[in-house]
């Protein structure tokens, strides 16, 4: 089991500076989804995990890890000019990771927010609140599971 860090740090390994808090979130949140909806069986058995020391809470701007925003929140609408080495994951794992690198990547952190808020995890843990709300309702990995196994039948 890797940490949400590990996951944070191989993307901006990756993106070598180009990279902006908030489309940091969404990566995360796009490569714990996929894990979690390519690993595992079904809905009833969610065992497997790319990481389990945090939750996405489903923030204005989309889903976001509350320590991972607090950690780069001083860069604001600017990329991460941090160097990180790359963690070493499992093959599976790291196949997850390169194939959300190579589809999510090319998007705007806006576009990527965009996106979020038409998925169905983000919108059912916003349920009952306006646009503009703050909120730290937590992203349910089961909504996640249905949503995306969706996209690979």
């Amino acid at each position: 089991m890797y940490s949400y860090n590990d996951v944070a740090d191989w993307f901006l390994a990756k993106g070598k500076g180009t990279i902006s808090p908030k489309k940091l979130q969404k990566l995360v949140y796009y490569a714990y989804a996929w894990t979690l909806t390519l690993l595992n069986d079904s809905v009833e058995n969610l065992n497997i995990k790319l990481f389990d020391d945090a939750k996405f809470e489903a923030w204005v701007h989309g889903p976001v890890i509350r320590s991972l925003y607090s950690e780069y929140a001083d860069f604001g609408f600017n990329p991460i000019n941090v160097q990180k080495e790359s963690p070493q994951f499992t093959e599976d794992v790291e196949d997850i990771l390169n194939q959300v690198w190579d589809i999510y990547s090319s998007y705007t952190a806006d576009e990527l927010e965009s996106m979020t808020h038409q998925e169905l995890p983000w919108k059912n843990a916003r349920k009952g609140l306006s646009p503009l709300d703050s909120s730290s309702n937590y992203i349910s990995d089961e909504d996640m599971f249905k949503c995306y196994i969706q996209r690979v039948a």
